[in-house]
C-alpha cells in the first residue's frame, strides 16, 4: 500500500512539472505567431530612426523572405524634348531681393528718371531691376536699401518723376527751386538743371513753409538753432528764420516735418552749399499737403 502511494505521488509530481514547462513555452510574450524572436529595440531604432515599436524580423524560412522571381523591369527611355515640348525658361527672382507691391510702377518711374540702370517695365523683379532700385534707394536715403519696391520707394520715385522743373522761373541766374507739393528741390542756371530734382521735407502743419521768391541772406556751415537747440549743418537762410539745411532726422518720415525750413539729405545739402552764395535766388512754389 505504501508503494502504491509513493508511486502515485511520483506520477503526480511529474504531471505538475510537465504542465508548468508547457505554459512557459506557449507564453505569447516570448515569441510572435510566426515563431520568431523580436529584434532588440535599440538596434532597430538605430537603423531606422523610427520612434514606433520595431517590427519583428521574419524567419529565414518564411515564404516572404524568399527571393522574388519577378523580372526586374527595364528602364524606359525618356524622349528628347523637341522645339515644341521644351518648356520656356522663366527668369528666376534674385536671391535676397524681394519683389515689392509697387514693382511695375517703380520700374516705370525709374526708367523715366534715368541714370539707375536698365529696367524691364514688366512688374517682375530681376537682377537688373533689383540693382537699379537699390541704387535709387541708396541715392535718396531710403532705408533699408534692399531693392524692394515698397511704399516709400514708390512715393519718392513718383514725386521725382512728376516734378516739372519748368515751373520754376529761374532765368539766367542761379536759382534754388522748391516744390512744396511734391516735396522736391533742384537748382537751375541759364535754363538748365544743375542739381536734382532731389527730395526734401518742408514745414509741417502749423509751421508751413511759405511760397514766394526770396534770396539767400545768410550762410553758416554749422548753425545753432536757439529755439530748438539743435545744430543745422550747411545752413543757408532765405526767409527770416527759414533756410536750407541738412536734416537731423530720417527724411522720409512723413509723419513729421520741419518748423518751416527746407530739410535736405547730406549730399544734397553739401552740393547746394557749394553752389550757393549770399544773394542766390530762391523760388518756392506749391503747398505741402496737410499744411
Amino acid at each position: 500500500m505504501q508503494r502504491v502511494r509513493f508511486f502515485a505521488r511520483v506520477v503526480g509530481l511529474a504531471v505538475v512539472v510537465l504542465v508548468g514547462v508547457g505554459a512557459c513555452a506557449l507564453d505569447p510574450q516570448t515569441k510572435d505567431a510566426g515563431g520568431s524572436t523580436p529584434a532588440p529595440v535599440g538596434l532597430t531604432e538605430a537603423a531606422s530612426g523610427a520612434s514606433a515599436p520595431p517590427t519583428p524580423e521574419r524567419s529565414a524560412t518564411s515564404p516572404s523572405a524568399q527571393p522574388s522571381r519577378t523580372a526586374t523591369p527595364k528602364p524606359t527611355r525618356t524622349p528628347k524634348a523637341t522645339a515644341t515640348t521644351k518648356p520656356k525658361a522663366t527668369p528666376s527672382r534674385p536671391a535676397g531681393c524681394p519683389e515689392g507691391e509697387h514693382q511695375r510702377a517703380v520700374e516705370k518711374y525709374l526708367s523715366r528718371l534715368g541714370g539707375f540702370g536698365t529696367l524691364s517695365v514688366d512688374g517682375a523683379q530681376s537682377a537688373a531691376d533689383c540693382a537699379a532700385i537699390r541704387k535709387f534707394q541708396s541715392r535718396y536715403g531710403i532705408s533699408p536699401a534692399t531693392g524692394r519696391a515698397g511704399p516709400t520707394t514708390y512715393d519718392v520715385a513718383k514725386r521725382l518723376a512728376d516734378t516739372d522743373v519748368s515751373r520754376c522761373r529761374a532765368g539766367s541766374r542761379l536759382t534754388f527751386c522748391v516744390d512744396l507739393t511734391r516735396q522736391t528741390v533742384w537748382a537751375m542756371r541759364g535754363g538748365k538743371v544743375v542739381l536734382g530734382p532731389t527730395v526734401t521735407r518742408t514745414g509741417m502743419s502749423g509751421y508751413a513753409t511759405p511760397a514766394g521768391t526770396y534770396s539767400v541772406g545768410g550762410r553758416n556751415l554749422k548753425e545753432w538753432s536757439n529755439p530748438y537747440e539743435v545744430w543745422l549743418p550747411y545752413w543757408q537762410q532765405f526767409n527770416g528764420g527759414i533756410g536750407f539745411h541738412e536734416t537731423t532726422t530720417y527724411l522720409h518720415n512723413g509723419a513729421i516735418g520741419s518748423h518751416g525750413c527746407v530739410n535736405l539729405l547730406h549730399r544734397d545739402a553739401v552740393r547746394l552749399w557749394e553752389l550757393g552764395s549770399i544773394g542766390t535766388r530762391v523760388v518756392v512754389i506749391g503747398r505741402r499737403l496737410g499744411t
